[in-house]
């Protein structure tokens, strides 16, 4: 079990990225969080097995409007008491 946090930059605002991270977080089985900042980019921290978090990211990628440019990454504490994945505004 990890907890990742993510800034992700591309066509990444106006496009759906946010639902479609929440629906294939939730389809999976991972908890955490997905908002846009001002700069464009989103922020999110996803929780669970590398590789679902993985199964995750390719889900969203396979968006005909979606396109990733840049992904930072890093590993941050676990949130026990987390129970889904929620967009936050």
């Amino acid at each position: 079990m990890v907890r990742k946090h993510f800034v992700i930059k591309g066509n990444v605002q106006g496009v759906g990225f946010r639902y479609r991270a929440k629906y294939a977080a939730n389809g999976i089985g991972l908890t955490g969080w997905v908002r846009n900042e001002w700069d464009g980019s989103v922020e999110m921290e996803v929780q669970g097995s590398e590789e679902l978090i993985n199964k995750m990211l390719v889900r969203i990628n396979g968006s005909q409007y979606i396109y990733i440019d840049d992904i930072k990454t890093k590993v941050i504490p676990l949130q026990e008491d987390e129970r889904d994945f929620h967009v936050r505004y």
